[in-house]
């Protein structure tokens, strides 16, 4: 594997690492956190596709990309309203475990992952120790009835949101379309969904649009850093880069990133204690990760 290989699959470190703490320090409602991502998105995507001299798919390829670029952004929407319940920083590491649940599950019933006894027993340990882990994220020494709603409130949320995130890896899976090729169109689902949610909002609840708050626009930042991190992964799991599964093992290294900064910078405190088990939690998540596409 050489130098590259390794840099740039290291991207959705810096991406997906930094996107959600930077999302949430531009601030905002939900709604204009996805407005202003979803169109960084898309600029990025076009430049990238005309750059390479990429144009739309066309037919089932179209579709099943837009899905994609569909189910990601209502998967982001529930955890932007999670980060308002419980933070980034316990957020993150949750709904990395649910996704990593989601996509070993799905290798396993739909792709005849993990064959034979000894691969399940594994996997299966793998599996204990993303739940596990995850819980420990947010372990809390001050424990009230209030916090313990609010918590399982978010999880609730954030579980209804893997099913998003499952249909943003799986629906391409249905077409002969590669992961480079169907950037541009995910992109163009993600913006329909949050145009649509922007105007859903403003008629149900006579806000002021998403599409005139400046803020919305503040977010194409932190849309850039999805974009980057989401086209750096499709590249390093690329067969002549890191592969699928080393490129997946060190896109999940974001998640150390995403809830330290949260915890540095977004003011989402927690005890020395607290913090001591945060950390064994996310070195878990990370080990199951690697255990999971090692297999």
């Amino acid at each position: 594997m050489n130098t590259t290989a390794i840099l740039i699959g290291l991207g959705p470190l810096l991406g997906w690492g930094l996107y959600p703490t930077i999302a949430s320090k531009i601030g905002g409602r939900p709604v204009n956190q996805i407005l202003g991502s979803t169109l960084g998105t898309l600029i990025f995507a076009l430049v990238f596709a005309v750059f390479n001299g990429m144009g739309l798919p066309t037919g089932m390829d179209l579709v099943f990309s837009i899905l994609s670029g569909v189910g990601w952004a209502i998967a982001q929407i529930i955890t932007f309203q999670s980060f308002t319940l419980i933070g980034s920083s316990r957020a993150m590491p949750i709904t990395t475990a649910f996704q990593l649940l989601g996509a070993s599950l799905w290798g396993v019933f739909a792709l005849g992952d993990w064959p034979g006894m000894n691969a399940k027993l594994l996997g299966g340990l793998a599996l204990v120790l993303i739940i596990l882990g995850a819980w420990m994220t947010v372990w809390t020494e001050e424990k009230t009835k209030e916090k313990a709603s609010i918590l399982k409130k978010a999880v609730l949320l954030l579980a209804v949101g893997e099913i998003g995130y499952w249909a943003y890896s799986a629906a391409p899976q249905a077409t002969s379309i590669d992961g480079m090729h169907a950037f541009l169109p995910q992109a163009i689902g993600m913006l329909i969904v949050a145009l649509v949610y922007s105007v859903i909002l403003s008629v149900k609840d006579k806000e002021k649009s998403a599409l005139a708050e400046p803020v919305s626009y503040k977010h194409i930042f932190s849309g850039f850093f999805f974009a980057f991190a989401a086209l750096t992964y499709l590249i390093s799991a690329q067969p002549d880069m890191n592969g699928l599964a080393t490129g997946f093992i060190l896109s999940q290294t974001s998640v150390v990133l995403a809830t330290l900064t949260g915890i540095w910078f977004l003011g989402q405190k927690k005890t020395k204690k607290e913090m001591t088990i945060t950390i064994v939690g996310l070195l878990l998540i990370l080990a199951a990760a690697a255990m999971t596409v090692m297999i």
